[in-house]
C-alpha cells in the first residue's frame, strides 16, 4: 500500500470518522455555551487521551477545535451572547437579523461561510504551509505591536455613529486589560491591594456581562412586545447569495489565514479585522452594518474558521503555537512522542497529511451538524420574554463561574452587565471595550519587547519601523486607517466624487 492509499485508509477508518464527528458536534455545543472554551475542552481531553493512539487523539481534538470556533456564532446570533471572543463581530449583525425573524437564514449563512473559510484555511495549510510559516516568522515584536494598534483602530467599525464614543470605550477596555500583575516585572497594576485583582479581569466574564446580561436588562423595557416568529423555511443560503458574497468571503478568509498563522493572535482578531474590511469594501449594503447586514456575517465567520488552518501552520512547521488551542495540541503531540517543528515534515510527513485530511473531514461534519437542529435552536428566542431573560441570566452566571470556578468572575460579569446596560442606553457600543481588553496585552507585551530589543532607544525603534519593509507597510496601513476615520478624509472623498462623475 503506497503512502497516499495509507493516508486515505487512515482518514476513513470508521473509529476515526466517528471520533471526528463526535468532536465536531461537541465542539459546536461547547463553543455555543459562554464560558466553556475550546482550549478548556482540549486541555481536559489530554488527560483522557494520553493512552490512545496519536491519530485517535488528534481526530477528537481537531474536531472540537473546528466545531468550537464556529459554535460561538449560535448564541451570538440568537441571544447576542458570543459563545467565544471570535463570535463578537458575528453578533453585531447576526442578532439584529434574529430580532427581525431571520435567525434561520443568519445561522444558515454563517454555517456555510464558516465551512468555506475553514476549507480555504485547510487548502493554504496543505499547499503553502512552509511559505506562510516563513512569512509569519518574519514578524518581530514591533510588528505585533503595530498589528495590535491596527486592531484598536477598528473601533471605527464597532463604534456605531459616534467615533468619539467608540474611542472612549476602546481606551476603557485597554485600561481594564492592564489590571493585574505586570507580566515582565510581576509588579501590581491597578489592583489596589486586592488579591483577586492580581489575576486581572477575565475577558470572557467581561464579554458575557457586556453582551448577555446588558441585553437582558435592556429588553426589560420591551416585555410587553410579543416574541418575533422566526422564519426557518429557508435555512440554506440561495445560490445567488453565495455567488454574491463569494469574493468577500475569499478576501476575509485570506485575512483569517494570515492572522491565524501569526503566533499569539487568533480567530477573534481575525474576525474583527475581517468585519472592518467588509465595512470598507462594501459600498452599498442592502441593510446598513449593525442592523442586519449579511456582509457582517460573511466576513467574520469566513475569517475565524480560516484562522484554524492558519493556526496549524506555525505549529506543524515551526513548533510555534498559532493560538491557545494549538499550544495545548503541541503538548498533546509531545506526550505522544512527536516533536512539532521543521523536522516533523521530514520525519513524519504522514502526520502532517493526516492532520490536513482530518481537518477536512471535521469541516465537512461542521457543515452537516451546523445545518441541522436549527429549527430547535431558533425556538429559544420564540420563548416568552419572562422565561427567556431569566434563562439568559442563568446561562451567563454558569458561563462566568465555569471560567475559573470563581464567584468573583460572576460578580465581575454582573457588574459589567449593569455597566453595559447604561452604555447601550446612552449610545456607547460595548464591542470596543471587549476589543480593548483583548488587544491590550498583545500591545503592551510587544511594545516592551520591541523597545527593550532596541536598548530603550526611541530613535532606533522608529528607524527600524521605517527601514523594515514589513513594519513600514503596517505603519502606512495604520496611517491610512487613521486618516479614513477623520472628517477631513470624508470631506476629501465628497469633494472628489463630483469630479470623478464629471470625468
Amino acid at each position: 500500500m503506497d503512502a497516499l492509499s495509507y493516508l486515505f485508509a487512515s482518514w476513513l477508518q470508521p473509529e476515526l470518522l466517528a471520533l471526528t464527528a463526535v468532536g465536531t458536534a461537541a465542539g459546536i455545543y461547547i463553543g455555543a455555551i459562554p464560558g466553556l472554551s475550546v482550549t478548556m475542552a482540549v486541555s481536559i481531553l489530554i488527560s483522557f487521551t494520553f493512552g490512545w493512539e496519536v491519530n485517535h487523539a488528534l481526530a477528537l481534538m481537531n474536531g472540537i477545535f473546528m466545531g468550537g470556533v464556529y459554535g460561538g456564532s449560535r448564541t451570538a446570533i440568537l441571544l447576542n451572547i458570543p459563545g467565544a471572543p471570535a463570535a463578537i463581530a458575528t453578533a453585531l449583525d447576526g442578532y439584529p437579523m434574529a430580532k427581525k425573524g431571520e435567525a434561520g437564514n443568519a445561522i444558515g449563512l454563517s454555517t456555510v461561510m464558516s465551512f468555506f473559510g475553514g476549507f480555504v484555511g485547510i487548502i493554504v495549510l496543505a499547499a503553502g504551509a512552509p511559505v506562510v510559516s516563513e512569512f509569519a516568522i518574519l514578524f518581530q515584536p514591533r510588528d505585533y505591536m503595530l498589528l495590535a494598534v491596527m486592531g484598536i483602530l477598528l473601533v471605527g467599525s464597532l463604534s456605531g455613529e459616534s467615533l468619539a464614543k467608540g474611542i472612549f470605550a476602546g481606551a476603557f477596555g485597554m485600561l481594564l486589560g492592564t489590571v493585574g500583575l505586570d507580566p515582565m516585572t510581576a509588579e501590581q497594576r491597578f489592583t489596589f491591594g486586592s488579591v483577586e485583582l492580581m489575576n486581572g479581569i477575565s475577558p470572557v466574564a467581561l464579554m458575557i456581562g457586556l453582551f448577555g446580561v446588558s441585553e437582558a436588562l435592556l429588553q426589560l423595557h420591551n416585555l410587553h412586545l410579543a416574541a418575533v416568529k422566526q422564519k426557518v423555511d429557508k435555512i440554506i443560503p440561495s445560490f445567488s447569495d453565495l455567488k454574491k458574497y463569494l469574493p468577500l468571503s475569499l478576501q476575509t478568509s485570506a485575512i483569517g489565514v494570515i492572522i491565524g498563522a501569526l503566533p499569539g493572535t487568533g480567530g477573534d482578531i481575525a474576525a474583527l479585522m475581517a468585519y472592518d474590511h467588509a465595512k470598507r469594501v462594501t459600498k452599498n449594503p442592502e441593510v446598513p452594518f449593525g442592523q442586519g447586514a449579511k456582509e457582517g456575517l460573511v466576513a467574520p465567520e469566513s475569517a475565524n474558521n480560516a484562522a484554524v488552518g492558519g493556526a496549524y501552520i506555525p505549529m506543524l512547521t515551526l513548533g510555534i503555537p498559532g493560538d491557545a488551542v494549538t499550544a495545548v495540541i503541541i503538548g498533546a503531540l509531545f506526550i505522544h512522542g512527536l516533536n512539532p517543528g521543521p523536522l516533523l515534515l521530514i520525519e513524519k510527513p504522514d502526520m502532517f497529511w493526516f492532520t490536513v485530511g482530518n481537518l477536512t473531514l471535521a469541516n465537512i461534519f461542521l457543515l452537516v451538524f451546523g445545518l441541522t437542529g436549527i429549527k430547535v435552536f431558533t425556538k429559544i428566542i420564540e420563548c416568552p420574554k419572562g422565561v427567556l431573560f431569566p434563562l439568559i441570566l442563568l446561562l451567563s452566571v454558569v458561563g462566568a463561574y465555569s471560567i475559573n470556578n470563581s464567584l468573583s468572575d460572576v460578580w465581575w460579569m454582573l457588574g459589567f452587565g449593569v455597566l453595559g446596560y447604561f452604555m447601550k442606553l446612552y449610545g456607547y457600543q460595548v464591542g470596543p471595550v471587549v476589543l480593548g481588553i483583548i488587544l491590550s496585552r498583545l500591545m503592551d507585551d510587544n511594545w516592551r519587547r520591541a523597545i527593550i530589543s532596541e536598548q530603550e532607544s526611541l530613535p532606533a525603534f522608529f528607524y527600524g519601523m521605517i527601514t523594515s519593509p514589513l513594519s513600514a507597510v503596517l505603519f502606512l496601513a495604520i496611517v491610512l486607517i487613521l486618516l479614513s476615520q477623520t472628517p477631513v478624509w470624508r470631506a476629501i472623498k465628497m469633494h472628489a466624487s463630483p469630479r470623478l462623475g464629471r470625468g
